[in-house]
C-alpha cells in the first residue's frame, strides 16, 4: 500500500499569512491571566489573609459557651429560696442515628420512655435525617441523663446546663419569680436581679470534625464567672405561715383571691409578701394569669376605711383637731352637693378617737372639711399615694391620686374615708409605717438590712402615737376589728370594706375586705396588711374576714422574731366583729 504524503507548505490554511496583532493578543491574554491569578493569590494569601483564615476556621473551629452557675436567692437567715442544679439537655444529629438497626430502635424507645415523651413526638424530632442538630429535651434530671448516656447511642448527645429549683414552692413564688429555659429571669427577684444572678459565661475554642464532634481543643479556655447570691429580707418561715393562713382564709370565705404583706417597722424590710392563688415556680405547665399576678403590688383598689386614720393624722398635724375634739355625726346621714354620705348607725356625737373606733364616714368627712384640698392632698402624697413604690421589684403600680385642684367638695369628702383614690395593699402597709415609726415614713426594701431605716418625717411623734392609740381602740372592744387581737401582744389597726368597681359604677354584692395594723402598739415592730377579694361565704366586712388573718400572722411573726409579749393576760374572747361604715 502506497503511503500518501502531505505537503504542508502547499496547504492553503498553513500557507496563509497570520496577522501579527493576533499572536500578540494571545500572548497578552495568557500573560494577563497569569497576572490575574498571581494577583488573586496575593490577595488571598497576603492582603485579605485574615478573612479567609476566619472562613476556613468557621468550617472546623467552634467557640463553645461554658455556662455560668446562676447565683442563689436566700432568705434573711440564709435558707435557700432558689438555686441551680445540673440538668443536662439532650440533643441529636438525626443523620448519625442508625434507625434501621433493631438494637438502636430498641434503645431509642428506652430514651423516649425515660424522657416521658410520646413515641410519636420523639420520632418526629428525629424524622428529618438532613438535620445536623435538634433538641430532644431541655434540662433533664441528672439521673435520667446518666441512664440515657449509658445507652451509648450514636447521634444522641448531651449538653451541660442548669435549671432552677425553688424549695419554698408556691408560698414564695411571687417573690422569687422564675427563669425561662435559657436561665434568664422572667418574674420577681429572678427578673429584678437577673444581671447579678446570671454571672458571665466562659468559652472554649475547639476543632470539630464534619459530624460536629470535638476532636481537639485550641488555645486557652475562659472560665465562667458564677452569679452572685442575693440575700433577701424575707423570712421564709414568716412567709410560709402568712401564705398558709391566707390560703385558709380565702378558702373558708370562698374569696376570689387574697394577699398579705408583713413589714419590719424599724428597718423597712419586707418580711413576707404572699398571694393566693399561687403557683409552683419550677412546674408551670398549667400556669394562668390569675395565678401569676403579684396582687399585693399589681392590684389597686379603693382603700376605704383604712384611709380614715391618715385623714385624722393630717388634721392633728395641722392642729385643726385634737383627739378629744367632738364631732357631731347625727343623724347618721350627711348630704353634700346632692350626694348623701351615711354611717351604718347614728353614732351621735363622737370624739375624734371615736370616729376611728366606730369607723364613721360622717365623722371623717367633717374632719376633712377642716382641711384645704391642697393640705389633704399633700398629706396623702407624702405617704406615697399616687406614686410608684421605690422598691427593687417588678410590677409595682402607682395607684391613683388626682391633683387637688380638680377636687369637688363631695370628692374631698369621699376621699377622707377611702373612695375616689386607689392604692395597692403594699402601699397601704407602707403608709402605716409612718404611724409605727413615730411619724416618719421609712423606705421599704426587699434586701436584708440590719440597720434601722432613716425615714422622712410626715407627722410628729406625738401625733403618730395619738393615731396608734386610736388604732388600738379600733381593734379592741367596741371597735370594728376586735378579731385582730392576739394573745400576749397589743395590736392596733383599721379594717376596711369597699364595694368593687364594675365599669363606671359599683357592684352591690362584690367587696374587697382588708385590715391594716401594727404590733406591739407602744413600740411597733411590724406592720401587717391583709386583703381578701370578693369573700362570698356570707361575711364580707374587713373586721370579720381579714382581721383574724392579721391576728394569726402578727402573733406568729412576733414570736419568730423573739419579741417579748407586752400583755400579761390574753385579750377578751370575741365571737364576731363589728360592722363598719364603708
Amino acid at each position: 500500500m502506497t503511503r500518501r504524503s502531505v505537503q504542508y507548505t502547499t496547504s492553503p490554511l498553513l500557507a496563509s499569512k497570520t496577522p501579527l496583532w493576533r499572536s500578540k493578543f494571545i500572548v497578552a491574554a495568557v500573560a494577563f491571566g497569569f497576572l490575574a491569578l498571581a494577583g488573586r493569590a496575593a490577595y488571598v494569601q497576603v492582603i485579605n489573609n485574615a478573612f479567609f483564615q476566619r472562613q476556613g476556621e468557621v468550617r472546623y473551629a467552634r467557640t463553645l459557651e461554658l455556662p455560668a452557675n446562676r447565683g442563689r436567692i436566700l432568705d434573711r437567715n440564709g435558707l435557700i429560696l432558689a438555686s441551680s442544679v445540673v440538668a443536662p439537655s439532650i440533643w441529636a444529629i438525626p443523620e448519625d442515628i442508625e434507625r434501621d438497626d433493631p438494637e438502636v430502635r430498641a434503645k431509642l424507645k428506652q430514651v423516649a420512655k425515660l424522657l416521658g415523651m410520646p413515641q410519636k413526638d420523639f420520632d418526629k424530632k428525629l424524622a428529618d435525617e438532613d438535620k445536623t442538630f435538634v433538641w430532644i429535651q431541655r434540662q433533664v434530671d441528672e439521673p435520667i441523663a446518666k441512664q440515657i448516656a449509658a445507652l451509648n447511642i450514636e447521634g444522641i448527645y448531651q449538653r451541660k446546663e442548669y435549671k432552677r429549683q425553688y424549695p419554698e414552692g408556691e408560698s414564695a413564688a411571687h417573690i422569687v419569680g422564675f427563669t425561662n429555659v435559657e436561665d434568664h429571669g422572667q418574674e420577681g427577684i429572678e427578673l429584678s436581679f437577673d444581671k447579678d444572678l446570671a454571672g458571665k459565661p466562659g468559652s472554649r475554642r475547639v476543632i470539630k470534625d464534619r459530624l460536629g464532634r470535638v476532636v481537639e481543643a485550641v488555645g486557652d479556655s475562659i472560665p465562667p464567672v458564677d452569679g452572685k447570691d442575693i440575700q433577701l429580707s424575707i423570712d421564709s418561715k414568716v412567709q410560709f405561715f402568712a401564705y398558709q393562713k391566707l390560703r385558709d382564709a380565702v378558702t373558708a370565705n370562698k374569696a376570689k383571691a387574697g394577699s398579705v404583706v408583713v413589714l419590719d417597722s424599724i428597718t423597712g424590710e419586707v418580711l413576707a409578701l404572699a398571694n393566693y392563688p399561687s403557683y409552683v415556680p419550677d412546674k408551670r405547665k398549667n400556669l394562668t394569669g390569675e395565678m401569676l399576678r403579684n396582687r399585693a403590688l399589681t392590684d389597686t383598689f379603693e382603700p376605704g376605711s383604712t384611709m380614715k386614720p391618715i385623714t385624722i393624722a393630717a388634721a392633728l398635724e395641722l392642729k385643726r383637731v385634737t383627739p378629744q375634739t367632738l364631732i357631731d355625726t347625727s343623724p347618721g346621714r350627711l348630704t353634700i352637693t346632692g350626694s348623701t354620705i351615711s354611717d351604718t348607725h347614728n353614732y351621735g356625737t363622737l370624739t375624734v378617737e371615736g370616729v376611728i373606733q366606730k369607723s364613721s364616714n360622717i365623722g371623717a368627712t367633717k374632719v376633712s372639711q377642716k382641711l384645704a384640698p391642697r393640705e389633704m392632698w399633700e398629706s396623702f402624697s407624702s405617704l406615697g399615694f399616687g406614686q410608684k413604690p421605690q422598691l427593687t421589684f417588678p410590677g409595682a403600680v402607682t395607684g391613683r391620686l388626682r391633683p387637688w385642684k380638680s377636687w369637688r367638695p363631695i370628692e374631698q369628702a369621699t376621699m377622707s374615708y377611702g373612695y375616689g383614690l386607689s392604692a395597692s395593699l403594699f402601699q397601704m402597709a407602707h403608709s402605716y409605717t409612718a404611724f409605727a415609726h413615730d411619724g416618719s415614713l421609712i423606705p421599704a426594701t426587699m434586701l436584708k438590712s440590719d440597720q434601722p431605716a432613716v425615714g422622712v418625717k410626715v407627722f410628729s411623734p406625738e401625733n403618730a402615737k395619738a393615731v396608734r392609740r386610736m388604732l388600738q381602740m379600733a381593734a379592741g372592744p367596741g371597735g370594728t376589728g376586735p378579731l385582730a387581737q392576739t394573745v400576749g401582744y397589743s395590736v392596733g389597726g383599721k379594717s376596711g370594706t369597699a364595694h368593687k368597681q364594675v365599669g363606671k359604677g359599683y357592684a352591690s354584692n362584690k367587696y374587697r375586705s382588708w385590715f391594716t395594723g401594727m404590733a406591739p402598739i407602744e413600740k411597733p415592730r411590724i406592720v401587717v396588711a391583709v386583703m381578701l377579694d370578693e369573700p362570698s361565704a356570707g361575711s364580707y366586712f374587713g373586721g370579720i374576714v381579714a382581721a383574724p388573718v392579721f391576728s394569726e400572722v402578727v402573733q406568729q411573726t412576733l414570736r419568730m422574731m423573739n419579741v417579748a409579749p407586752d400583755l400579761a393576760v390574753k385579750p377578751a374572747v370575741v365571737t364576731k366583729g363589728v360592722e363598719e361604715s364603708f
